[in-house]
């Protein structure tokens, strides 16, 4: 025959009677009637095949058997109780999407998701990098928070900082000095492209597009072989290119602003999120 089970509401029953040395008492405390708590008892009694109370002229006592009981009850429950906390703690309180720029995708947002998942160990983020010129009108059913890259002057989102978009190219190649110049870019959308070929024409500089991609590493991969300039924000130029300016022939390019949008109704963990990475982009301007 099978050992029975202790039913974890049971046996709140049966320490609530023993606490307050009455049914209807224990009633009250569990917010039960005095009959629910008595068929709780009789039902842990003969589960376990044993009389747990006696009743007295003080009330009603616990037997020597329910005396053996009251210990281990409340290991168990304390026990319940510890599992289920533990088991909360671990479950993911919900997934917060994310849409950023690629260069900020790889270099500047890891350093910040990591320090944000060390103290919000149960938020799950899910990140999708690329040109960000759309993603704010998709906030609410794809992104839960979007940074993008816009002009100076826009007035949408919150002003993390203010990046300055400048000439790269290959350190050991003078691919600025050919005529037509060969320039790597991004696909229409893409402020970069719109800014890198209103500059040249105003400054009456030929050139021809010569790599396009929605990959920055591409892009940037490209423009490192020597086979192009390109355009990158000054904030994240990579080791393998070098700024080139007015001393390099190349005309000035616009500054740019950095911005968060939220969506409406943004849940608390993308609210946390939130605050954390403005908190935390805002401590630095790269002009």
């Amino acid at each position: 025959m099978s050992a029975p089970d202790l039913d974890p509401d049971l046996l709140k029953a049966f320490l609530a009677v023993v606490e307050h040395r009455s049914f209807t008492r224990a009633a009250t405390r569990l917010n039960r009637t005095q009959s629910a708590v008595s068929m709780q008892i009789k039902r842990l009694e003969d589960s376990l095949d044993i009389r747990l109370f006696h009743r007295t002229r003080a009330g009603v006592e616990p037997t020597a058997a329910g005396q053996g009981l009251i210990d281990y009850a409340r290991r168990i429950l304390a026990l319940n109780a510890q599992a289920i906390g533990h088991l909360r703690e671990r479950k993911v309180e919900s997934a917060v999407r994310l849409g950023v720029m690629d260069d900020y995708g790889t270099i500047v947002i890891p350093p910040l998701l990591a320090s944000f998942a060390a103290a919000h160990p149960t938020i799950r983020i899910e990140v999708e990098t690329g040109l960000t010129c759309a993603m704010p009108a998709q906030l609410g059913e794809a992104y839960d928070l979007v940074i993008a890259m816009h002009p100076e002057g826009y007035g949408a989102g919150e002003l993390l900082r203010r990046e300055q978009a400048v000439w790269a190219a290959a350190a050991a190649h003078p691919i600025e000095e050919q005529e037509p110049l060969p320039v790597a870019l991004y696909p229409p959308g893409c402020l970069f492209r719109q800014w890198a070929a209103e500059a040249l024409d105003a400054a009456g500089r030929p050139w021809r597009l010569a790599f396009v991609s929605r990959n920055l590493a591409a892009v940037e991969s490209i423009a490192a072989q020597g086979l192009a300039v390109t355009v990158v924000k000054a904030g994240t130029v990579p080791a393998s290119l070098r700024r080139l300016s007015s001393r390099h022939g190349m005309p000035p390019l616009p500054a740019a602003e950095i911005r968060l949008h939220r969506a409406r109704n943004l849940s608390r963990p993308g609210a946390l999120l939130a605050d954390h990475l403005e908190r935390e982009l805002a401590k630095s301007v790269t002009m």
